[in-house]
């Protein structure tokens, strides 16, 4: 919960500065989704750093959010999906894949962290 929370902030916090430093290109869908990722990236990065988590699994997750949107990519190229199809897939994948990576390193999250 505490990483959905992080990822809350960076959205509220760091997509907004993203998107002003992107400018026009931002526009584009495959952009915006990349820039809410990495504003969700960033943020529960720094988060799971400060709890104690080692590299790796912060590189994971952070690489999960990426692929719920990556993965869709195509579908929106091949006209399949649209935008909103693209953003509200890729945020439930997101998730999915979030939980993929902590059902395979359950000691990893279910394991008391420095603070």
């Amino acid at each position: 919960m505490e990483m959905v929370a992080a990822m809350a902030v960076g959205m509220l916090v760091i997509n907004p500065v993203l998107g002003l430093a992107l400018g026009p290109v931002a526009n584009r869908v495959e952009v915006d989704s990349l820039a809410m990722a990495t504003s969700m990236a960033v943020a529960m990065a720094a988060w799971m750093r400060f709890r104690g988590h080692r590299v790796r699994p912060i590189v994971e997750m952070s690489l999960a959010m990426y692929a719920g949107f990556v993965v869709l990519f195509p579908l929106l190229w091949a006209g399949r999906i649209d935008a909103g199809g693209l953003m509200t897939g890729g945020h439930v994948l997101m998730l999915l894949f979030m939980l993929a990576a902590m059902l395979a390193r359950p000691r990893e999250y279910a394991a008391k962290h420095a603070h």
